[in-house]
């Protein structure tokens, strides 16, 4: 059985490798997709890689994802401080989610601080750069077995 991994982005992570690259580094979203793929060939997940600006489109795939008993591998971005409809999605999944940021929210000003969308992860990964989505796609192995 082949194991399932969503990992889905929220709005304007379109942007990296140009928007504010003193935060969010140089690389693009296609370049993070094509580590993603990498990583999770290399550990045996078929993977849907998406982004969306929109929130109902996030929660589409989340419920996509739920449908398939798939993993999430979530960045939520702007959607982690405030979206009560992103977090009631995600907590229909009975799969480990993990999220992960970019930044260490927790060092940002106080609009960036507090995601509501980790009340429901399993493992949140923040700070560590688009490295971040490895890590996450790694702890999402450990956390499937």
């Amino acid at each position: 059985m082949t194991r399932k991994l969503f990992v889905l982005n929220g709005p304007n992570l379109n942007m990296l490798g140009v928007r504010e690259p003193e935060l969010y580094g140089t690389k693009t979203l296609d370049e993070v997709r094509a580590d993603c793929e990498r990583v999770a060939d290399e550990l045996g997940f078929e993977l849907f890689f998406a982004q969306s600006n929109a929130e109902h489109e996030l929660i589409e795939w989340v419920h996509e994802a739920f449908r398939q008993q798939a993993t999430v591998v979530i960045n939520p971005a702007g959607l982690s401080f405030g979206s009560v409809s992103l977090l009631d999605a995600l907590h229909m999944l009975s799969t480990p989610v993990v999220e992960v940021h970019i930044t260490n929210i927790h060092a940002r000003d106080a609009d960036h601080r507090h995601s509501i969308t980790s009340k429901v992860a399993r493992t949140v990964i923040a700070g560590a750069g688009v490295y971040g989505y490895e890590l996450a796609i790694r702890a999402a192995d450990r956390l499937t077995g």
